[in-house]
């Protein structure tokens, strides 16, 4: 039996509906209007009505209160999970490349669960594959507009995706995407490219095929397979040669569709670049689509370079010899900015690459280095007056790394200030010590 999760209020905004008409903290949202809620995307629709009844328990006892929402008035709830009916619809495919099928064994068990739900694409920009979706599903995204949504394609050749994917269903992606631009959704899509699988001349067919349904997909990000110590044997990462080749091949047709569409709509993520040894292009080359692309791994590096000035003053203050952590693949653009930063500071900034060996060393991101890793290199070092983290690391439960550790547990081992580094799409920087 599906296990249903009670819509448990945990935040509640000033002068807001939630506010005005007496809910609690703790409370559960039943219904509104009598309609039972799903999700919390029924709350933000159902809740927009002029007249609300909101059905709701305290206690072990249902209550109800009716009120007018006054023009522009939020709804203003918080609540403890997104999903009130279940848990998150799962993948059906069985694709080697998987990175959740490539996790380590005996780790928490919600990293082992494989989303593939519409749902969490529309409301937080996960990539979805569309293999799932049943007749209620396709329904409802029409029914309410559930736009944009973000699309794993790989790859647009039936046999190809199939390949991939290992999934009959998974074959009539193209299908699938007519559809929803006929009902006009918006779609960002995204490539997962597996040397010798889905790149070169299949590639380009990916290209054209979404090209053909541009302006409803805005984007097609390419990003290399991602591979830890766990994954299929039959399976590589790119060489740095070769992703220097990839890149070259996606800047030609870059440069092809801004003339033809005033966009580049194929966007590599920053790993071809880095490997590749190419400075990132300037903003305008994302053509203000970082917004829904960052999260993807696209156009982090040019944010950071447009940001250095704002995080010399961010990170000035914290001392006369810093070291800052980060993983192998973006070590040497932070070493680069370090040195600027020393000239012109004064200040000494060791930058300290972390190589995974929790996941294995092919894993170069920051954003996936573990607690145990970074202790481990830290040791024996002299780290100065503060250590500086990505941030990232800690985006798991209870601002935990996938290791399950606290940020606490590196400064408790290096007995000095540990300072959580993050940057918003803006540029603006935040360095936030662990004691404040």
């Amino acid at each position: 039996m599906m296990r249903r999760y009670p819509a448990t209020i945990t935040g509640i905004a000033p002068e807001s509906v939630g506010s005005r008409c007496g809910l609690h903290v703790g409370d559960k949202l039943l219904a509104i209007n009598d309609i039972s809620l799903r999700d919390i995307i029924d709350v933000r629709i159902f809740g927009a009505e002029s007249f609300l009844e909101l059905l709701f328990e305290r206690g072990g006892q249902r209550r109800s209160v009716e009120l007018d929402r006054r023009y522009g008035e939020p709804l203003g709830l918080e609540f403890a999970q997104d999903l009130f009916d279940g848990e998150p619809r799962v993948c059906r495919n069985r694709c080697e490349f998987c990175f959740v099928a490539q996790m380590a064994p005996g780790m928490r068990a919600p990293l082992y669960v494989k989303d593939d739900d519409y749902r969490l694409s529309f409301l937080h920009g996960n990539y979805i594959t569309l293999t799932n979706l049943d007749p209620s599903d396709w329904e409802r995204i029409e029914e309410q507009y559930l736009s944009p949504l973000y699309v794993s394609v790989h790859a647009t050749e039936p046999d190809v995706r199939f390949d991939l994917m290992r999934n009959p269903r998974s074959a009539k992606i193209l299908d699938d995407l007519h559809r929803l631009v006929d009902i006009g959704i918006e779609l960002h899509t995204q490539a997962v490219l597996v040397p010798g699988r889905n790149d070169g001349a299949h590639l380009d067919q990916t290209i054209v095929d979404l090209v053909a349904l541009y302006p409803a997909v805005r984007d097609l990000t390419v990003v290399p397979v991602g591979l830890t110590r766990w994954h299929s044997p039959d399976l590589r990462i790119y060489t740095d040669k070769e992703a220097g080749v990839v890149l070259e091949r996606l800047l030609r047709w870059q440069e092809q569709l801004r003339s033809e569409l005033g966009v580049g709509f194929v966007y590599p993520s920053d790993e071809w670049f880095l490997r590749a040894g190419v400075v990132p292009p300037e903003l305008p080359a994302y053509d203000g689509q970082l917004p829904a692309l960052i999260e993807n791994g696209v156009g982090m590096v040019r944010c950071f370079l447009d940001g250095a000035v704002d995080l010399v003053d961010a990170l000035a203050p914290l001392g006369r010899h810093q070291t800052w952590v980060t993983g192998t693949l973006f070590a040497p653009q932070l070493a680069a900015f370090a040195r600027t930063f020393s000239r012109a500071t004064g200040i000494r900034a060791d930058v300290l690459p972390v190589a995974n060996r929790f996941f294995g060393e092919t894993v170069t991101v920051a954003g996936l280095l573990t607690v145990d890793d970074i202790v481990n290199t830290l040791t024996g070092r002299d780290v100065g007056d503060a250590i500086v983290i990505p941030e990232a690391i800690f985006r798991g439960p209870e601002g935990k790394s996938l290791d399950g550790a606290a940020p606490e547990t590196i400064q408790t081992t290096a007995g000095c200030p540990v300072y959580l580094a993050a940057q918003v799409v803006s540029g603006t920087w935040s360095v936030t010590p662990l004691s404040g």
